[in-house]
């Protein structure tokens, strides 16, 4: 039988993200295969890490594409953005609190284009009037991360439905960061 490689990553994410001490049997039989089947797709769990991120940049970038960033006000873009990425919100928990991710140069250049390209987005939006010039593009950036962090740590702890995800997300980063005209 085959095995899915990103069903098993997925699986492993969602169960990392709920319990990152969790073991390689523990992934195991969390994506329902043996141990031995998962070793020979990640000789460890470093290799697991390490691919859990290529898988998230990926999706990232999948994401960002699909929001279509440079279309139309940018608080329409960040709806769409959050909207397409919803569906690897799990994954992207687990890697914005995973630290050790941050050491290869080839995958930080993949955080890095994402990062330019969040920035950007708030930095239009900025530029239109839109946003306040008062928070800068790379904390706005560090805030979507997070709130996408605890957006899916919500849905999936049952605290928070699913379909209110992307609503709940835009409209706290929103009503955060949008410009207020002074009375």
């Amino acid at each position: 039988m085959a095995v899915d490689r990103d069903q098993v990553l997925r699986d492993a994410a969602s169960l990392l993200t709920r319990k990152a001490t969790a073991t390689m049997d523990e992934v195991a039989r969390a994506a329902g295969i043996s141990r031995a089947t998962l070793h020979r797709h990640f000789a460890g769990r470093d290799a697991l890490v390490l691919a859990l991120e290529a898988l998230g940049i990926a999706e990232c970038e999948a994401a960002l594409n699909a929001a279509r960033l440079d279309d139309g006000a940018a608080t329409d873009a960040v709806r769409r953005l959050v909207r397409e990425i919803e569906p690897a919100a799990g994954l992207i928990a687990f890697l914005y609190t995973e630290n050790q991710l941050f050491e290869g140069e080839e995958q930080n250049e993949g955080w890095a284009r994402i990062d330019a390209a969040l920035a950007e987005l708030f930095r239009r939006g900025q530029e239109s009037g839109e946003f306040r010039i008062d928070l800068t593009p790379a904390w706005l950036t560090e805030a979507l991360y997070g709130l996408i962090g605890a957006g899916a740590w919500a849905v999936t702890e049952g605290r928070v439905a699913r379909n209110d995800f992307t609503h709940m997300i835009v409209e706290l980063l929103l009503g955060g960061a949008v410009r207020r005209e002074e009375p």
